[in-house]
């Protein structure tokens, strides 16, 4: 390379660089080594890249003047939201030679309409305050997630984020109506239509919901809503065996009139070391057993008997075998509670030591040969290893973590290489996702290009290709080029 190259693309972005200033205002950028330094971190800290400006524009207008010049000069663009995500989408690379595009000044809530059961926000509101607005109205959004207070909905649309109650009312795709996106060459997609059928050819929004930031920047969307319940019935259940859990879900589904809201799976292990090492939680049964199942059901009807509904429900599965044991809330301090152990299982994970997490999917009913095999792979792989299998079973979706043996083990941290092998090998053979719910990102884009099809791959890169020619939108993530070795997960 002519080392004149670099410095005249020094030059090049900083007069770009300049010009982004004068469309954002003073108030739409930042450049301070301390003010920069939050958008350049992955949160969990395994990244960290470096921009020449963090631009945060106020409006779609600004966000299109901003990705046209950039597109004229061939300035590399990362979208970024809340910065919460577990696959390191939103983190710039490390040379520099790019603009953070921040979202979060764009925190308008554009209309909500009660009647048609929809709401439009700009991509920068929070999660939480979406929640808090359609409660206004007696609607319910019900996307929910550990980050909610501060993830923005922009970016749980780039990740088509899941959560705690994909199960009654899907992922963030299944609860999009439309888009306004700002194409790689400026241009503005403007999908806000709140329709449910719109039969017109392509649904373009689909191209933009889960792909992290490489094909569009999401600048509003029109949501779902739906009644807000206004009744709920909590119960945790232990059980023999995964086989079991199966039976419970068809069970509930069955008595409850597919009612459920959630049903999350939990081991002894995660039971565990929540109730040591998280204050407030208990064992919440007098005996262990293998496994639990958090279930809940929810209704808009105020006339509903939930709680007899759920007793009825604890009989019949008792009687049917399988459930040993369980409790249903009476009060929502018992009910709160309930919850509190399913979120200190990933708290207390911290505790325990190091860990390696894997999000996937495979169908609910080859969960309990996926978790069993999975395990026992691991543990050949390295004796001691403690798995934590949890998560979203009814579903399909498996938090499949890994913690260090007791009392550390050096061994531990380099073998992830392997241990991806063996889980995402397992994945594939039940037809699987190696990723259900947290993206492709950096971490997994590796992984992604071994264990994708030939044809989905080549389907990608050409409609990457057709949308940002330039590869100036996100280009480190999720896709790797197409003449680079694929490398399996976890990649640095």
């Amino acid at each position: 390379m002519n080392a004149v190259e670099p410095a005249l693309r020094s030059l090049a972005l900083n007069a770009v660089v300049e010009r982004i200033k004068a469309i954002v205002g003073d108030a739409g950028w930042l450049q301070q080594a301390d003010d920069i330094e939050p958008h350049l971190i992955e949160h969990r800290g395994l990244y960290r890249g470096n921009t020449a400006l963090v631009v945060r524009p106020s409006s779609t207008a600004q966000v299109s003047e901003v990705v046209a010049l950039c597109a004229s000069a061939g300035v590399t663009i990362i979208p970024q939201g809340g910065n919460t995500g577990l696959c390191g989408a939103g983190v710039p690379p490390e040379d520099g030679d790019n603009i953070v595009l921040s979202m979060g000044r764009m925190r308008q809530i554009r209309s909500i309409d009660p009647g048609n059961f929809a709401i439009t926000v700009e991509a920068g509101c929070i999660l939480a305050d979406i929640q808090q607005e359609a409660d206004k109205y007696d609607r319910l959004f019900p996307l929910s997630l550990g980050a909610q207070g501060s993830c923005q909905i922009g970016g749980n649309l780039s990740t088509n984020a899941g959560g705690l109650q994909v199960l009654r009312y899907g992922n963030a795709r299944e609860l999009t109506l439309g888009v306004e996106v700002v194409l790689p060459d400026g241009r503005v997609l403007n999908g806000l239509r709140a329709l449910r059928k719109d039969n017109t050819g392509y649904d373009l929004k689909h191209l933009f919901i889960g792909a992290e930031g490489t094909l569009g920047i999401i600048t509003a969307a029109t949501l779902r809503l739906f009644p807000k319940p206004v009744c709920t019935g909590t119960a945790l259940f232990a059980l023999t065996s995964l086989d079991a859990v199966i039976d419970l879900l068809a069970l509930a589904r069955a008595q409850t009139a597919d009612l459920l809201t959630a049903f999350e799976f939990i081991p002894r292990f995660g039971i565990e070391i929540a109730s040591q090492h998280v204050a407030g939680v208990r064992d919440p049964l007098p005996a262990a057993y293998p496994w639990y199942v958090l279930l809940e059901m929810s209704t808009s009807s105020p006339h509903a008997e939930l709680n007899s509904v759920m007793e009825t429900l604890f009989e019949s599965a008792m009687e049917a075998g399988g459930v040993v044991d369980g409790v249903v809330a009476v009060s929502e301090q018992q009910r709160l509670a309930l919850w509190k152990i399913r979120e200190a299982v990933v708290e207390a994970q911290k505790a325990e030591g190091a860990s390696i997490k894997y999000d996937v999917s495979v169908p609910v009913t080859s969960i309990p040969r996926f978790v069993d095999e999975a395990i026992a792979a691991c543990r050949a792989l390295l004796p001691g290893v403690r798995p934590l299998a949890f998560g979203h079973f009814g579903d399909g979706n498996v938090h499949f973590n890994l913690t260090a043996p007791a009392g550390g083990d050096e061994r531990f941290v380099p073998m992830t290489e392997h241990f991806d092998r063996a889980v995402f090998d397992l994945v594939t053979q039940y037809e699987g996702s190696i990723s259900a719910e947290h993206g492709i990102g950096r971490t997994k884009r590796g992984a992604l290009a071994h264990y994708k099809s030939a044809v989905e791959l080549d389907l990608m890169r050409q409609i990457k290709a057709v949308l940002d020619p330039g590869m100036l939108f996100n280009p480190d993530k999720l896709l790797l080029p197409a003449a680079a070795p694929p490398r399996r997960a976890n990649e640095t």
